[in-house]
């Protein structure tokens, strides 16, 4: 049975359900291996010791708005996971043999459940990615084939809840990618497994600044140049990509920072290309000359150039272009300034 369970597990971590209809489809599979009365499936952000809910099953509202609340979050914490250990825990709020039972405990015999399986949901990696609460209106203990069944499905119940693999997948897509960074709403950033990480997208990078900004503008999905050894040399960017994280992913993670190979560049040079992103970031030829520390005449000329690369007649058709092939550079790659004061775009 647990076999068959485990397989059926699988099958639903593979799926492209929404994480909460994941989460929701696991608990009723997996009661068919282990019995329980009520079930509560939170994901994790082990940074924050923080858990949020994503499915119970025949939960008492009064016990489901507590294990959603703050005050789990130390309960958790002493029942859930040991490093990279699995642990799985019952409390039993009527034994005498439970000397530090968790908070919860007070909750459940009001309720009519007399004891709780427990287990912290960990992924292959390491990671602590959930916690999994079972309840039970039996005052008989867990038998020890139960507890091995949870303690087996686990992984498999992990698997269903962790947000990386679908990350991944979102990865993936990018064409050539070769690195990539989660990005947190805290600022921090996580690994994504299966892709190494790169200097590019290391904490406090320019690069993430960017990236974290054209998130928090709202942009789903946009790609910007960066000079690889940092200073504009020819055939010297990556392109990054900055994808905003789908809903369903734990609201911890905002998105991702991809690296992939540059795009056709069109023969535009580092000076064409440090030009054409200040005409995208909507500046004047004047404030252009200002930033670059070169005469009006110089950036007429380059803008001239990169319209015939281009194959455009317009600064807006330059830019429109630019942004959709990945063009552009962000002026903060060509200085160490931040990015300039411009106005509006100009046609």
């Amino acid at each position: 049975m647990t076999e068959t369970v485990g397989t059926t597990l699988r099958r639903i971590a593979a799926s492209a359900d929404p994480m909460p209809c994941r989460a929701l489809a696991s608990l009723v599979a997996l009661r068919s291996a282990v019995p329980f009365d009520a079930a509560w499936l939170a994901s994790a952000d082990p940074r924050n010791s923080s858990y949020v809910t994503l499915a119970s099953l025949d939960l008492d509202e009064d016990i489901d708005g507590f294990f959603s609340g703050p005050a789990m979050t130390h309960d958790l914490a002493v029942a859930g996971s040991d490093g990279d250990h699995l642990a799985v825990s019952r409390s039993d709020p009527s034994s005498p043999s439970s000397d530090h039972p968790p908070a919860w405990s007070a909750w459940l015999a009001p309720a009519g459940m007399h004891g709780s399986l427990s287990v912290a949901l960990v992924s292959r990696g390491g990671r602590l990615v959930g916690f999994l609460i079972l309840l039970s209106k039996s005052k008989l203990p867990s038998s020890r084939a139960t507890r091995h069944r949870l303690a087996a499905l686990a992984p498999a119940l992990a698997l269903a809840i962790d947000p990386m693999p679908s990350l991944l997948a979102i990865a993936r897509v990018v064409r050539g990618v070769t690195a990539a960074t989660v990005l947190r709403a805290d600022g921090l950033t996580e690994a994504l497994p299966g892709l190494d990480g790169d200097l590019l997208l290391a904490a406090g990078s320019p690069v993430k600044v960017i990236a974290c900004r054209r998130l928090s503008d709202g942009l789903p999905y946009s790609s910007f140049l960066w000079p690889l050894s940092g200073v504009l040399t020819p055939d010297g960017y990556a392109r990054i990509t900055v994808v905003a994280a789908p809903e369903d992913v734990p609201p911890a993670l905002i998105g991702m920072a991809l690296v992939s190979p540059a795009p056709d560049l069109h023969g535009l040079t580092p000076r064409e290309l440090e030009v054409l992103g200040l005409v995208i970031d909507g500046c004047s030829n004047q404030e252009i000359a200002g930033t670059l520390v070169v005469a009006p005449r110089t950036v007429a000329a380059h803008i001239e150039h990169l319209f015939i690369k281009l194959d455009v007649s317009t600064r807006t058709a330059a830019a429109v272009r630019a942004e959709r092939e990945g063009l552009y550079v962000p002026a903060v790659a060509g200085s160490a300034d931040d990015e300039p004061s411009c106005g509006e775009r100009e046609n």
